[in-house]
């Protein structure tokens, strides 16, 4: 565990023993709360946990690195996009996926441009906003998100 972890962790158990000596029953609602939330999304967390493994496990890094990769060029770039375009995938949940993509080769461009599409972009809900903000907006909308997400993903890349 790192030093900064440490402290992170800490500061919260010092704040939540505040809490209780404040307002014991508040804080106890609010670690119900909390642990309902954790319980809800904890799916979401296994099933990323076990495509994770299931990446490094049949995906060799030097084919991760030939799609994704420095050398894969803009076409990287644009593939990754592309599945963050029509994943759906809770950006909360997709950060150690992209974390697990990075190490096994993928370049900072094109993790970006994947956790860009993804949180930018929808897919799966552009029917309803098709119907609730007329065709035209849903469409202009996406489309002018997917080339300001290009545009992050290589700023991105080129700072980092």
């Amino acid at each position: 565990m790192t030093y900064t972890v440490v402290v992170i962790n800490l500061f919260a158990l010092a704040c939540l023993l505040w809490s209780l000596l404040r307002d014991p029953a508040r804080t106890r609602r609010s670690l119900a709360i909390s642990l309902r939330s954790f319980l809800r999304v904890l799916p979401s967390v296994l099933a990323i946990v076990v495509l994770i493994g299931l990446l490094r496990g049949f995906l060799p890094p030097e084919l991760v690195s030939r799609i994704l990769g420095e050398r894969s060029g803009f076409g990287g770039v644009m593939v990754a996009a592309s599945l963050g375009t029509v994943l759906h995938i809770p950006s909360i949940i997709s950060f150690p996926l992209a974390a697990s993509v990075l190490e096994e080769g993928a370049s900072v461009t094109a993790v970006a441009a994947f956790v860009t599409t993804l949180t930018m972009i929808g897919t799966v809900t552009l029917p309803l906003e098709a119907r609730e903000l007329g065709r035209r907006f849903a469409l202009l909308r996406n489309g002018l998100s997917f080339v300001l997400a290009i545009i992050v993903a290589l700023i991105m890349g080129a700072i980092l």
